[in-house]
């Protein structure tokens, strides 16, 4: 700005320099011209140009990192521009879930299912989207999604793509979704319900969505039937919105827009005033944000319907390809698993002597796979599975770690996910305590490890004992391990959380949740399954894992988190100014206690926060540790192992070392599972 003004002021600038001088006002006006141009330009990793002659005779083409690659220096809207054709290549993995999903039905059921022909008005299937019954499903999966089916309420697939483009920056920008689903709702209880439109010449152009702007193509086409413009000059506004500074190009379409409306009412016998034009145009510049094309939404809703039918008939195969094809969607896999325990669909733990390298269907569950276990080479696993099927099951720890050619540190996460429980011989009596993950991981310790023998330098990383010579173990019988204290109910699940990032059986907050002490003040704690019952209004704590977190733009500051308990989610709204004072719990604390009041319409739950707390800070007694131990709490640590003798039994205590809350809140900070951010997204 005093660059600009400048050029017409004359001052002396620092050092007695004249800011008249011209090599000043030749920087004004750069400074001007290069104003909203990006800071820097990054590689599109799915984008690809094409042009009738070679590229290097057109633009500036430079190396990209991938060697053999290269690149265009020109943005897309300057290559749309020059009249290249310009195509995006979008990855979903939702095709690939699905694919893999198909593949498993076929494995287990010996039945191809054909997509294309499965019946698209299947009752089950829309009376799941109607209930918002759609973790995991494509698009329609979020909190905001889910919200919004249960007041629009789809019947079939029209309303399904229409579904799947309303919750988009455009139509929310343009105020399109409040509209939108109280006209559907008045349809519903009026089925003789005249749809408003702001002009007669609207109504052949939006009676599909009811009235508004939902899709991309009906700004062109509101642009030619109300303010007449010809298609070249819908299509140059269709352009405006789709770049990314598009607010300062449609400043420049306004002018046309109104006046044209203006001209085309009188042309066309149905006058229109200035208001309606400029409530027709805010309609129009709200689409700026983003929307979906018609044809787009069509694709999305017609893959919607085909995950969520998939997720309704082969529940357990659903699940399994969604844990497979990780990351991606809404939701980490340890949230996909605790929603499919609650259907009742048996998840089933790591078994070194059953568990495939990927999870797998088994007896109609979903059986985790050897590789979500963290810091193991995928060689390892594949090597491990294969001497399995070649020399039968594993008998024992001396004979896994003599046999299955795996690194100590793979077979330190192996003992510590469990997945060796199962070749544990000491049984479970009165007297004895029942061996498990500790004694795995001491007896383990004792075992020789397998040994790369590679050539000196080699590359050290995840695959690099491939095509390289491996000395196995002896399968020596192992020491008995001694009498070690079994970890607690808390201890296995952080233990579950540091290897594979999945527990299963349990919950946070069902460990928790006898131990939680709220004031009276603070309002009356109570469960995600017993927020349903409570009316509108009523004064209320809840405690949670915090599975997502989202602050999109649109909001204007406020923040949406989404909690999981033993038995369910609970939403929760965070007004700006909370967010401000509680910051660092809203942005990163994984165990969260929440006051406020209860939202309840329609059947759409929120509860709005009035105040945010560490969960640590309301545990009293500390967190249990082995079995049946009285409230005083017990340490848990990811790698130490006991050496001394344990109590033999539950009410010898006195040895274990007690933790307070704050330990246990750092251990779940240390191994909390990835969760879902909009600052972040996750792989659609």
């Amino acid at each position: 700005t005093s660059l600009a003004g400048a050029e017409s002021a004359g001052d002396e600038g620092s050092g007695g320099r004249s800011l008249s001088s011209e090599r000043w006002r030749w920087l004004a006006r750069l400074v001007e011209q290069a104003y909203g141009l990006p800071r820097h330009l990054s590689q599109h990793s799915g984008g690809m140009i094409i042009a009738t002659r070679p590229l290097i005779d057109c633009c500036p083409v430079v190396p990209a990192a991938m060697e053999g690659r290269q690149m265009v220096q020109w943005d897309k809207d300057s290559c749309a521009d020059a009249g290249f054709l310009k195509i995006d290549l979008l990855g979903l993995g939702m095709l690939s879930a699905v694919e893999r999903c198909v593949e498993e039905i076929a494995r287990v059921h010996g039945e191809r299912i054909d997509l294309s022909r499965i019946p698209f008005d299947d009752p089950d299937t829309f009376e799941a989207i109607r209930a918002a019954d759609t973790v995991g499903v494509f698009q329609i999966e979020s909190r905001a999604q889910m919200q919004s089916l249960r007041r629009t309420r789809p019947e079939n697939l029209d309303d399904l793509v229409v579904q799947v483009a309303i919750v988009r920056p455009g139509p929310i920008q343009g105020g399109a979704i409040n509209p939108y689903i109280a006209r559907r709702q008045r349809l519903r209880e009026d089925p003789s319900y005249e749809i408003p439109y702001d002009h007669p010449t609207l109504e052949p152009v939006l009676s599909e969505t009811l009235g508004t702007i939902i899709f991309q193509d009906q700004v062109m086409q509101v642009a030619e039937a109300f303010a007449g413009f010809t298609p070249g000059e819908a299509d140059g506004l269709r352009r405006a919105m789709s770049r990314k500074r598009s607010h300062e190009l449609l400043q420049t379409h306004r002018e046309r827009f109104i006046e044209g409306a203006l001209r085309n009412g009188r042309r066309t016998g149905a006058p229109t005033d200035q208001a309606t034009a400029q409530r027709v145009w805010e309609m129009v510049e709200g689409f700026a944000g983003f929307g979906f094309p018609k044809a787009h939404s069509a694709a999305f809703g017609l893959l919607a319907y085909q995950s969520t039918w998939l997720r309704v008939h082969y529940g357990a195969e659903f699940l399994c390809a969604l844990l497979n094809e990780q990351p991606m969607g809404f939701y980490a896999p340890d949230s996909l698993v605790h929603e499919a325990e609650g259907r009742g669909i048996p998840v089933l733990g790591l078994d070194v002597n059953v568990s495939q390298a990927q999870c797998t269907v088994e007896q109609g569950g979903v059986r985790l796979g050897l590789g979500y276990i963290k810091g193991v080479a995928g060689s390892e696993v594949s090597e491990l599975v294969a001497e399995r099927e070649r020399g039968g099951p594993y008998t024992d720890l001396g004979e896994l770690a003599g046999r299955a050619g795996a690194s100590r540190k793979t077979l330190e996460q192996l003992a510590w996910s469990g997945a060796c429980d199962g070749l544990l011989s000491a049984p479970a009596t009165q007297f004895v305590r029942p061996q498990d993950r500790r004694a795995a991981l001491w007896q383990l310790g004792m075992a020789t490890p397998a040994e790369t023998l590679g050539r000196a330098g080699a590359g050290v990383g995840a695959d690099a004992r491939v095509g390289e010579g491996t000395q196995l173990a002896l399968p020596l019988e192992l020491p008995e391990a001694p009498r070690l204290r079994p970890l607690g109910r808390w201890q296995r699940l952080i233990a579950d959380y540091s290897t594979s990032g999945v527990t299963i059986g349990g919950h946070a907050l069902g460990i928790l949740r006898e131990r939680l002490s709220v004031p009276s003040e603070v309002g009356e704690l109570v469960t995600s399954a017993q927020l349903q019952g409570l009316p509108s209004g009523s004064r209320v704590a809840v405690a949670g894992l915090v599975i997502a977190r989202q602050r999109p733009g649109t909001a204007k500051g406020t923040m949406f988190l989404l909690f999981e308990d033993e038995l369910g989610t609970i939403n929760l709204i965070v007004s700006k100014a909370i967010y401000e004072r509680r910051r660092h719990l809203a942005r990163a604390e994984p165990l969260l206690l929440a006051s406020g009041v209860l939202e309840s319409s329609q059947g759409v739950v929120n509860v709005v926060v009035r105040e945010l707390a560490a969960l640590e800070g309301f545990v009293s007694g500390g967190v249990e540790g082995a079995e049946g131990a009285p409230a005083g709490g017990r340490v848990h640590r990811l790698r130490a192992v006991g050496t001394g003798q344990a109590p033999a039994d539950a009410d010898s205590v006195a040895d274990e070392e007690t933790v307070e809350g704050a330990e246990m809140g750092s251990s779940m900070r240390a191994v909390v599972p990835p969760m879902q951010s909009f600052a972040a997204g996750r792989r659609r």
